[in-house]
């Protein structure tokens, strides 16, 4: 049974029901939103409209991870988020910050941050120690090949869905070996990231599989390009296609959706349960999202 509760620094997030993930992207070249909220104080506002759309929680990323990204230096990285995330932890919500750098990490969480989100599912040297020092910070775990340069060379599977939640079975044990409790802990099948649209759309239908290793799952479905090969629409106008893969998601047992367009998901979610309650389900009609 999925744990109810996912810890981090400042709060116990309740996941009965699910929850959903504001993005605020600092770059200027991320695939949908680049150069938007590259200013501090447009991203700073940015999170506080996520906030008043609903967001349960902001995700806040100073690298862009899209195909053929290039990688900031961590000074830059930093330079980017660490203004926003101070100011976020003002506004009484869990953040998160979207790095793989250890010193990021520790930099952020030393400013108040409450969750690691990591591309890399902390592989990189320092990574896990740069959470496991922080006693109750949490950690997403993604799914990922190779780097974002170069991950969609690497999109070759024989099942992706068992060798996804192989890898994140995986990782999840070694974070946990490393002294990083299981409640701190959520899961990223990844998609979009070294996947072509058919592994990303047999992970969304065999979802439920990945919730084998008994913790949390947040999958970020927004915009991905993906959704714009089904539509033939560009990431600005996937908003309509995004939200049905986001309940879709949700329904296959998904605890957190992590998505751009936060009043449209939170609507959409708030009439998927109320039906589920009709249904005698509540939030948990998804099996595995309440306790």
């Amino acid at each position: 049974m999925t744990p109810p509760v996912w810890r981090t620094a400042r709060f116990d997030v309740d996941l009965s029901r699910p929850r959903v993930m504001g993005i605020v992207n600092t770059t200027p070249d991320s695939f949908s939103d680049g150069g938007l909220f590259a200013d501090p104080a447009d991203a700073c506002a940015h999170c506080e409209r996520l906030l008043r759309d609903g967001a349960d929680l902001l995700d806040i990323g100073g690298e862009s991870t899209r195909p053929g990204a290039a990688s900031p230096t961590a000074t830059e990285e930093l330079a980017r988020v660490l203004p926003v995330v101070r100011h976020a932890v003002t506004l009484g919500v869990p953040v998160s910050v979207d790095t793989s750098r250890p010193e990021v990490m520790r930099a952020v969480l030393d400013a108040g941050a409450d969750i690691v989100n990591d591309v890399r599912a902390l592989q990189r040297p320092g990574a896990v120690d740069a959470v496991a020092m922080h006693p109750r910070a949490g950690v997403c775990l993604m799914h990922m090949r190779g780097e974002p340069g170069s991950m969609q060379q690497q999109a070759h599977y024989v099942d992706v869905v068992a060798e996804v939640a192989e890898f994140l079975g995986a990782r999840a044990r070694a974070v946990v070996a490393a002294g990083i409790g299981r409640e701190r802990i959520v899961l990223d099948p990844g998609i979009g990231f070294a996947k072509s649209a058919e592994h990303n759309l047999a992970l969304l239908a065999r979802q439920r599989e990945l919730l084998a290793a008994g913790l949390p799952l947040l999958v970020g479905w927004s915009r991905k390009s993906t959704l714009g090969v089904l539509t033939g629409r560009d990431p600005g106008q996937r908003v309509a296609a995004s939200v049905a893969a986001a309940l879709l998601a949700v329904e296959r047992g998904a605890s957190v959706v992590r998505v751009h367009d936060v009043a449209p998901t939170v609507d959409a979610l708030k009439v998927w349960l109320s039906v589920a309650a009709l249904d005698g389900a509540g939030a948990s009609s998804a099996g595995t999202i309440a306790a």
